[in-house]
């Protein structure tokens, strides 16, 4: 085991489908992220599914180049948090929002509306509200859900700021626009959370499209890791699947082609 694994916690591991194979066998294994209240829940899958795939591996890490480091190494690994981080937005946010919102529907609310690197890295609420208003045209404030977020999209961004070789394997996605691919370019026709708990219905909904994507059964269907939701788990398993489009070059970004930042960090959600 790797050092930087002990920095996961509520670790499990489940042979799902095929059998176990020695952790050190050469094997290439994707990535799907999504944060969680105690970090961030992590889906490894085998690039190629089904057969004599090992099983999937489920984590949760504290912080995310523990995902990264991890013994599996994954060849590519797709997290729901914006990567690329503009001087300045336009209407919508950055350019990755404007593209995936009219394929949602309903779900279009789903996209918070990413504001500068400068309202990002600002200190406190008011101070990224002040410099959001200066680097967004229309001039636009920060949402209190999206400045929850601040902490989790500067850890990525310092990251792979940090170790420009990352950019070649961690992808932003967002689940909602990788439940609409697996769908078939159909948007959800219900919500995962309703007041902030977690909606029956549409969780439902959201296993019946995995189950169709071929993950088995018991996997969609296991709680999840302590200190994750199961709509954390859900959008794992799908970010997942999308991290694995990516692998075999079945995915596409929006916008197509993806822009740069100032950093020279890509701007585009996959799916």
């Amino acid at each position: 085991m790797r050092k930087t694994e002990a920095a996961f916690i509520g670790a499990r591991t489940e042979q799902w489908a095929g059998r176990a194979q020695d952790e050190e066998a050469p094997m290439s294994w994707v990535a799907g992220v999504d944060g969680c209240p105690a970090g961030w829940i992590a889906v490894f899958l085998p690039t190629e599914g089904g057969g004599e795939a090992p099983p999937a591996v489920v984590s949760v890490a504290t912080a995310f180049a523990a995902v990264i480091d991890a013994a599996r190494a994954p060849a590519v690994v797709a997290v729901d948090m914006p990567i690329g981080l503009p001087a300045r937005t336009g209407h919508g946010g950055r350019g990755p929002e404007n593209a995936v919102r009219p394929l949602l529907g309903g779900r279009q609310s789903s996209v918070f509306s990413v504001p500068s690197r400068a309202a990002v890295y600002a200190g406190d609420y008011g101070a990224a509200c002040a410099a959001a208003l200066a680097t967004s045209i229309p001039p636009r404030k920060v949402s209190k859900q999206c400045f929850h977020l601040f902490p989790r999209i500067r850890e990525i961004d310092g990251l792979l700021r940090a170790r420009r070789e990352l950019v070649e394997r961690v992808y932003e996605v967002h689940p909602e626009v990788a439940f609409w691919r697996l769908n078939g370019g159909r948007a959800l026709d219900l919500p995962k959370k309703v007041k902030g708990s977690p909606h029956g219905p549409g969780l439902a909904e959201r296993r019946a499209i995995l189950a169709a994507a071929g993950l088995p059964a018991p996997l969609i269907e296991a709680p999840p890791p302590r200190g994750a939701g199961p709509d954390d788990y859900l959008d794992a398993l799908a970010n997942a699947l999308i991290a694995r489009r990516i692998r075999t070059g079945a995915a596409r970004p929006f916008p197509d082609p993806p822009g740069c930042d100032e950093e020279g960090l890509p701007l585009a959600i996959w799916a």
